[in-house]
């Protein structure tokens, strides 16, 4: 008898439908899959068997071809066993096979028949809905991520005996029912840390205000233990909440990378991700041989810190470049080709020289000019071109660590990057792909960032006294323009240019030198 159910494969941060035929030809005993699996799909059949047999079924006799179309696509993982499962069941007379074609289903099995939870969740929940199946069977850990999709019935089974009962007509499974909407809301202000935590640094925390206003990249230079990890940890504390659009973008690709929380539905605030410095180029990027999201991606419409910024190795740092450019990275291989999205805000930290007290108030540097010029050098001058604010950190005084007057806190401090924000939204309305300041082209700076001769003159002079390089002028501009919005300014006036020009310490020729 033949059976044909369906299920679904993730591609990137989409999902294809697969169609699974299950027959039963006779000839050599055994069950033999082909269309292209891999080995944990190979392996499938031992554990499909043992489900089986745990859930008092018969063993089924005879030789079992099982098919997995379209064919030139690889079926990886294990979350095919619970179709392959009730497939084996239907085309052997055991589950009736009228309804199984109504419905994607996904699932691992365990040897006794439980469930386990898969990935992609979402992106294959969107694509059943696209495809007009009646409805989505799929592990329960992961219903609440798939019943994100209106107009799709989602049913969570927690045993391969509750979706059997289901397909007999015996169950009591409803589908499931989230107000996602109302939980997403109410979840986007909540935070544990804030900026009035941190003891001073009102300059740093001005810079980092206007980051996130302007969606600009930044990098914070200082002594250790100044405070600026710390810092950079309360940015999204600041940034814009999510916009249901980012939001469902955001939870595909931790959905597809598996980095969603059990029993989570949607990423409600933007992603903070912090790789450690001996991070591969590939884990940063992404990629592999079925290519996975790396940490560009997962930090999509949110924050990527690199701490120790110097430490990281040259080749990692320079592949970067390209994506933050073009805000997506392409992972091509010789099969396959798939774009992730990437959308961050970098934001890095590094100290001034290899003993970390350059310039220090009180701490003498051991540090030759040539290893402190060595030191900064492996941060490559075209990275550096894409971050457009330079920070200095210095430490905290202790009457300032010790003081019970408390600093302002981030929500008033958000409140006035959303204004801001709202500004450059309705500036860039006809610009697409276009949402921030730091994400003007040459041609929109020169229509928008007009500044005054006196404003020429004062960069004129700033370029030539500070020995700033051709790269900064853009950049400048740009942050003087998101400095006038925060001010609710419609022109950049000397005062914003000039707060601009002091935030590219690292533009100086021979700065540390």
């Amino acid at each position: 008898m033949l059976v044909k159910l369906f299920g679904s494969a993730v591609y990137g941060v989409d999902a294809i439908t697969i169609t699974i035929e299950v027959d039963t030809p006779g000839g050599e005993i055994g069950v033999f899959i082909v269309g292209l699996p891999d080995n944990a799909v190979k392996e499938s059949k031992d554990r499909v068997i043992s489900a089986i047999l745990n859930n008092d079924f018969e063993r089924p006799r005879g030789r079992i071809v099982i098919n997995m179309a379209p064919a030139d696509i690889k079926k990886a993982g294990a979350a095919y066993d619970l179709p392959i499962a009730l497939g084996i069941l239907a085309a052997t007379g055991q589950l009736p096979a009228d309804r199984l074609q109504d419905y994607v289903v996904m699932g691992e099995l365990s040897l006794d028949g439980t469930i386990k939870p898969i990935k992609g969740a979402l992106p294959i929940a969107i694509q059943t809905r696209n495809e007009k199946f009646k409805g989505l069977i799929i592990p329960k850990e992961n219903a609440r991520e798939a019943a994100l999709v209106n107009n799709l019935e989602v049913y969570g089974v927690g045993n391969i005996s509750e979706v059997i009962d289901f397909f007999n007509g015996n169950s009591t499974i409803k589908p499931l029912k989230v107000n996602t909407r109302e939980e997403f809301f109410d979840a986007q202000n909540v935070f544990e840390i804030d900026f009035n935590d941190v003891k001073g640094q009102e300059n740093v925390k001005r810079a980092l205000e206007i980051a996130a206003a302007g969606g600009h990249n930044a990098i914070l230079i200082g002594p250790p233990g100044a405070g600026k990890t710390m810092l950079a940890k309360r940015l999204p504390t600041i940034l814009p909440p999510l916009s249901l659009h980012e939001a469902l973008e955001t939870t595909k690709i931790h959905s597809v990378a598996g980095k969603l929380p059990t029993n989570t539905s949607l990423v409600a605030c933007r992603p903070f991700r912090s790789p450690h410095h001996t991070i591969s180029d590939v884990a940063l990027v992404g990629g592999g041989g079925i290519p996975q999201p790396g940490e560009i991606s997962l930090a999509h419409n949110g924050v990527l810190f690199l701490d120790e910024l110097p430490e990281f190795k040259r080749t990692v740092l320079e592949v970067m470049r390209q994506p933050m450019e073009e805000r997506r990275v392409s992972i091509s291989r010789a099969k396959v080709s798939i774009d992730f999205p990437a959308s961050f805000m970098l934001i890095a930290s590094m100290n001034p020289c290899p003993c970390g007290y350059f310039n220090h108030p009180e701490k003498e540097c051991t540090c030759s000019a040539i290893m402190v010029q060595r030191y900064l050098n492996k941060i490559s001058g075209p990275l550096l071109d894409r971050i457009d604010l330079h920070v200095e950190v210095t430490p905290v005084a202790f009457t300032e660590l010790s003081s019970q007057k408390m600093s302002e806190n981030s929500n008033a401090v958000r409140e006035r990057v959303i204004k801001a924000r709202d500004i450059q939204a309705k500036r860039f309305e006809g610009h697409e792909g276009t949402y921030c300041n730091a994400q003007m082209s040459s041609k929109l700076l020169k229509e928008i960032c007009v500044i005054s001769s006196v404003g020429q003159n004062l960069l004129k002079t700033a370029m030539d006294r500070l020995n700033l390089s051709a790269r900064a002028y853009d950049r400048i501009l740009k942050v003087s323009r998101t400095i006038a919005d925060l001010a609710g300014s419609e022109d950049i006036k000397p005062e914003h240019l000039a707060e601009a020009i002091q935030y590219r310490s690292l533009d100086r020729e021979g700065w540390g030198a």
